[in-house]
């Protein structure tokens, strides 16, 4: 059974879990599946990170939760009936100003006009970009770039907040600032939060729970609670150990599946 539940035939409501159950993908004219038997549950406000191997099926995961691909089997439960989508790159739009990339979101959204610039600017704030809602694509930094792309996902104000490696383009620095503001926007807003890396350690620092899949036929294959008392930091020892006792499992499964 093929089933992809929306707000208008379930109503769910933002204490809805995300479920995913036996979810697999197989696209026309290939061999093997993408994805195979997928089962996933986060608890709403859950902070879950995905690793893989490239090709792995991560992304065609997130586009089936965000309703851009459809199973070819299984059952998919998105709180609100929707999810918000935050892409690797920032895709603003370089004739708007950072303010008017917000609101067209906000408009596509259903927000009055009336309303618009000042929720923009709250969501500006929230990312701590007040000031630069004037400021042309040309004129961002790629950390600002980045921070404009999250306040747009956050205006469409879904529940579910779907994030494709979106720093993996910035260098360290920027990125481990990044992290501490996603933590904070994350505590603030009470999104649940399914964030695809590539990064071990950056999915340790930002992750209540670390999913491993493995490669294609992308299943998960391995589950991390990542119990690390206080803030964490990238460099952390407790999340370095993490981060290793993961990268041997990551390899285990690449050498496997290497053909």
């Amino acid at each position: 059974m093929i089933s992809t539940t929306t707000s208008q035939d379930a109503r769910p409501t933002r204490a809805d879990a995300l479920r995913v159950e036996g979810v697999s993908k197989q696209f026309a004219g290939t061999g093997a599946p993408v994805l195979d038997g997928i089962d996933l549950t986060l608890r709403p406000g859950e902070f879950v990170c995905l690793l893989g191997a490239s090709g792995c099926g991560k992304s065609t995961l997130l586009s089936i939760l965000a309703g851009l691909e459809r199973p070819t089997a299984g059952t998919v439960h998105v709180p609100g009936g929707s999810a918000a989508l935050m892409f690797q790159e920032p895709a603003l739009l370089p004739w708007l100003t950072a303010t008017r990339n917000i609101e067209l979101a906000l408009r596509l959204n259903g927000v009055p006009a009336a309303q618009r610039s000042a929720r923009a600017a709250e969501l500006l704030d929230l990312v701590h970009l007040a000031g630069a809602g004037a400021k042309r694509v040309h004129e961002l930094s790629g950390g600002m770039r980045q921070r404009v792309a999250l306040a747009r996902a956050l205006a469409q104000d879904r529940p579910v907040l779907l994030m494709d490696e979106p720093f993996a383009a910035l260098d360290a620095i920027t990125r481990d600032l990044l992290h501490d503001e996603l933590e904070r926007i994350w505590q603030r807003t009470g999104r649940t939060v399914v964030f695809v890396t590539h990064n071990v350690r950056e999915a340790v620092r930002l992750g209540q729970r670390v999913l491993l899949m493995s490669s294609r036929p992308g299943r998960i294959v391995r589950e991390w609670t990542v119990d690390i008392e206080g803030h964490r930091r990238i460099e952390a020892p407790q999340v370095a150990a993490l981060a290793v006792e993961i990268t041997d499992h990551l390899r285990k499964e690449i050498r496997r599946h290497a053909v």
